[in-house]
This record gives C-alpha cells, sequence and structure tokens, in this order.
C-alpha cells in the first residue's frame, strides 16, 4: 500500500525537526546568530486563543512566551485579556515585527518584546507561560520551569510534552492550516500548573486535637503527583485523597470517628489552612510545619 501525501508530508517534517533537533540538544551554548537560524513556525490564531483559555488568563497575569515569533500570543493576551506580558525571541527582526505589531493593535503598553536567549531569560515574573519551541527544548526547559516559576503558575505549550512531567490537562484541536507546515491537522495543548515542592515529614497542629499527641503527615512526591502517610504517637492513621495544585494541598484523615477535610496553603516550609467536618461544624484552623525533607 503506497503511503499517503499526508504521511509524505508529516515524514518530511519529522526529517526537518530531527534535524533541528541535534541544534537544539546544545541549545543553550549556540551563539545567538546560529540559534535565529532554527525554523520559525507561526502558531494559527485559533490555537493561540485556545492556549490562553486553557491557561485560563485574566487581566492579574503576567504572560511570558518564550519563542515569540511574531508576537501573536502576547498581543492577544494583552488585547483580549488586558493581561501584561513579554515575548522573547532570539531573532532580532522578529523582535522588530512583534512591536510594530503590538503598536498597531494599540497594546504596546502591556505587550513588550526582548530579543533574548530563553534559557537565560528570567521567568520568575510569569504567572503564565507560554511555549511552542522545538521538542528537544521541552526537558531544559522544564528544569528552568519547575525551578524559577512559583507554585500556582500555569504553563502551556503547543504539539510537545514535557515528559515524565505529565500535563494537568491536554486538549486536540483539529486546524486545516496546519498541515502545510506540520503534515498534520492536529494541534497538542497541554497544561502544567506548577507544583509547590510538598516531599518530607510534616508536623500537623491542628486547633481540634487537643490531647497533645502530635500528628505526622508524610508526603512523597513525583511533580504534581503525591502520596501520603499519617500517624499519631507512632501509629497510623487512616489518610485518603492527598492532591496537590499548585500550592494547595488537600486530604482527608480520621481523627476517632470523625473525619476531617484538610486545605492548605504550601509556603515554603509552612502550611497553613483550613479543615473542615462532613457535619458543617465551621472551619478550624491547621498548620505544619516541615521538620524533614523528602528525598
Amino acid at each position: 500500500m503506497n503511503p499517503s501525501p499526508g504521511f509524505l508530508a508529516w515524514h518530511a517534517y519529522r526529517k526537518l525537526v530531527l534535524v533541528c533537533s541535534l541544534l537544539a540538544a546544545f541549545a543553550p551554548a549556540l551563539p545567538a546568530q546560529e540559534l535565529s537560524h532554527l525554523p520559525y513556525v507561526p502558531t494559527p490564531q485559533v490555537v493561540v486563543d485556545e492556549m490562553l483559555n486553557l491557561a485560563t488568563v485574566t487581566a492579574d497575569d503576567v504572560v511570558i512566551d518564550l519563542g515569540s515569533g511574531d508576537g501573536r500570543i502576547v498581543i492577544t493576551a494583552a488585547k483580549r485579556f488586558r493581561a501584561k506580558g513579554l515575548g522573547v525571541d532570539i531573532d532580532g527582526k522578529l523582535v522588530a515585527l512583534s512591536t510594530r505589531n503590538a503598536n498597531a493593535e494599540k497594546v504596546e503598553d502591556r505587550a513588550e518584546f526582548a530579543e533574548r536567549d530563553m534559557f537565560k531569560t528570567d521567568i520568575s515574573g510569569a504567572s503564565v507561560l507560554t511555549l511552542y519551541v522545538m521538542p528537544d527544548f521541552m526537558p531544559k526547559l522544564r528544569a528552568k520551569i519547575l525551578t524559577e516559576l512559583r507554585p500556582g503558575a500555569r504553563v502551556v505549550a503547543h504539539d510537545y510534552d514535557m515528559g515524565e512531567w505529565h500535563p494537568d490537562r491536554m486538549v486536540t484541536l483539529t486546524v486545516p492550516e496546519k498541515i502545510e507546515a506540520n503534515g498534520t491537522d492536529k494541534a497538542y495543548l497541554y497544561l502544567w500548573i506548577v507544583p509547590a515542592a510538598i516531599g518530607g515529614t510534616w508536623r500537623i497542629d491542628f486547633d481540634a486535637e487537643k490531647s497533645g499527641e502530635e500528628i505526622t503527615v508524610a508526603f512523597s512526591q513525583y511533580f504534581q503527583k503525591i502520596d501520603a502517610v499519617a500517624e499519631r504517637m507512632r501509629r497510623p492513621l487512616p489518610i485518603q485523597n492527598p492532591t496537590l495544585t499548585g500550592a494547595t494541598v488537600t486530604f482527608s484523615i480520621a481523627l476517632g470517628t470523625t473525619q476531617y477535610q484538610f486545605s492548605g496553603r504550601v509556603d515554603g516550609a509552612k502550611i497553613e489552612g483550613t479543615a473542615t467536618t462532613s457535619s458543617g461544624k465551621g472551619l478550624l484552623k491547621w498548620r505544619g510545619t516541615r521538620v524533614a525533607k523528602g528525598s
């Protein structure tokens, strides 16, 4: 059976990706003029719109787009949501084009563009980070994201994931205009919410627990996925449904005959939050203090 034209186009595209990936593997060490020769493929506007929707962008957000091309992601965020944004690209001509586009759309007060190496760009101020970059860039950016972005920041990528860090959500779009450049009409969008570092053993101080018996919870963590075991006076406590979303951790513990649902915000080595019961007797304050880090 002869391969279809779509398959041949995709095969040709994969060859291009392979060649560019060999360059991308050494991207941080390449001079700027060499990085600027990597292929530029604009993101279709329908994909831009869905990326920003997936990130739930609002006027309170700061959007940073790495590899910003003609600036359409940052400009759309500024125009539709009145968010502030920064687009970073290694190609000075694209940066100049983006600036002109922002001026034309009258969002230059909220949309800034800079000629920079994305790997050397400070992204710590972003509440939303957007990416449409070569696939081999993604593992390098993953380490940067987890180090620099605050817990709760949202990351949205077009077409390429971050390997072992599984997305919190994935959306597939049918975009016919992608066929010519990409050999497929599918666009894959990935959302990650940057998790707080919660791994380790925590002492729980809980207003409802007046006996003075210490409660500890040990969290194991793999990106945003967590497990937990709890004990009181070295005896196991039933703990259920531990979840971590950004800096918010939730779990339930049975103390005697009462089931408590805990919710708290992780801030470094501290957690502060409230707990409720199924009887709805009101909010009870609790605090967590990390006494040992996870491995």
